[in-house]
């Protein structure tokens, strides 16, 4: 199934993850800061992005699963995994990823 390109490294499947109460699938074996550039590929590259976890934009909230302690951490950092709940994102990343029109986390 891995004909991204050379920019994702390679995956047999999507995995489910859930970002804002929604869910979407992304690619396994992969970073996720990767995976949200899968979702909005050109939004995602132009961000203000290191990639190497110095610039601290890509900076999430998530859990894996009901019962599973909340954790923060960077997207470029951490791998995305089924069932993989997203429950806060960067102003950065909530900006790059506004195509999808995600729910506003101040309501």
């Amino acid at each position: 199934m891995s004909s991204a390109g050379a920019l994702y490294r390679p995956f047999d499947r999507l995995l489910k993850i859930e970002i804002a109460g929604r869910i979407f699938e992304v690619p396994e074996n992969n970073s996720l800061l990767r995976a949200l550039q899968y979702l909005a590929p050109e939004d995602v590259a132009m961000g203000r992005f290191c990639w190497n976890e110095d610039c601290q934009y890509c900076r999430v909230t998530y859990d894996l699963g009901e019962g599973t302690p909340s954790r923060t951490a960077l997207a470029c950092k951490v791998g995305a995994h089924e069932g993989m709940r997203i429950r806060e994102l960067s102003l950065e990343l909530r900006y790059c990823l506004r195509s999808l029109q995600l729910a506003d986390p101040a309501k």
